[in-house]
């Protein structure tokens, strides 16, 4: 799996859902990264008591505070994470927080909610991106690898088929507005850094996890949240260049813009 062969992985949202599992499934590989950087917001709250919990048990773990939203959160956050490579490159950015308005309809959803999940979905994904671009850059000049590959220097974009503006007749049974217009921005940010950031050597692609039984996606969703990970995962070695820009779903099949 290419993201165990990568030797540093970050990981956004990391304290519940996908993100925790991602965590727990990249732990457990034959031959886990050599850092892990999980992030959330409260690393000290209650709500990250089950990544602290990996944490006290595996020391290439590392914890870090993080509000995406917030950019001197994100440039704090690359600082605690360039010391710990000491002066080598970051191989994985997983751009995986993201927040959910399940009742926001055209009719009820308001400015502040559209911007407040924008913040999150859209503007943060980009603002990591950009923060943490000079230790992508520096892990894959590191990097003997011809080509593009999460093991060399990549950027995932955890998006949504929702985000599919030529999906949506067929999806459109959950409005939900303001969700769907951040990740269709999210994909189009993923494809401006695909052929932003191709010629750096760093590989760009957004991944839809599929509709996953988590407290964002909700019970009644039909993918546990082990399997959809497991997917996920299992894509992140078959991705190379003829990928890069691309939207693909856990189970690697392309869903079209």
């Amino acid at each position: 799996m290419a993201a165990g062969r990568a030797r540093s992985v970050l990981l956004t949202g990391s304290n519940r859902g996908i993100g925790l599992e991602l965590v727990r499934q990249l732990l457990g590989v034959p031959t886990p990264p050599t850092c892990i950087f999980a992030t959330c917001r409260d690393p000290d709250g209650p709500r990250a008591k089950g990544l602290r919990d990996l944490a006290s048990r595996h020391p290439n773990l590392v914890l870090v505070k993080l509000d995406v939203a917030d950019p001197s959160a994100v440039t704090a956050a690359v600082k605690v994470v360039e010391r710990k490579l000491n002066g080598l490159g970051l191989n994985l950015l997983i751009n995986n927080a993201g927040i959910y308005t399940p009742t926001a309809s055209l009719d009820t959803v308001g400015a502040e909610d559209m911007l407040r999940i924008y913040q999150t979905n859209t503007v943060g994904p980009m603002l990591m991106s950009q923060a943490f671009l000079p230790l992508l850059k520096k892990a894959a000049q590191e990097s003997t690898e011809k080509g593009l590959s999460c093991s060399k220097a990549a950027i995932i974009n955890i998006s949504s088929v929702l985000g599919s503006i030529t999906k949506t007749p067929e999806t459109f049974f959950k409005p939900v507005i303001s969700y769907r217009c951040s990740k269709a921005a999210l994909n189009m940010l993923t494809k401006c850094q695909s052929l932003t950031y191709r010629d750096a050597g760093i590989l760009c692609v957004a991944l839809h996890p599929g509709w996953v039984k988590t407290d964002m996606g909700s019970q009644e969703a039909d993918l546990p949240v082990d399997t959809s990970v497991q997917g996920l995962l299992s894509v992140l070695p078959t991705l190379s260049e003829k990928h890069c820009g691309a939207l693909l779903n856990w189970e690697g099949k392309a869903i079209p813009w």
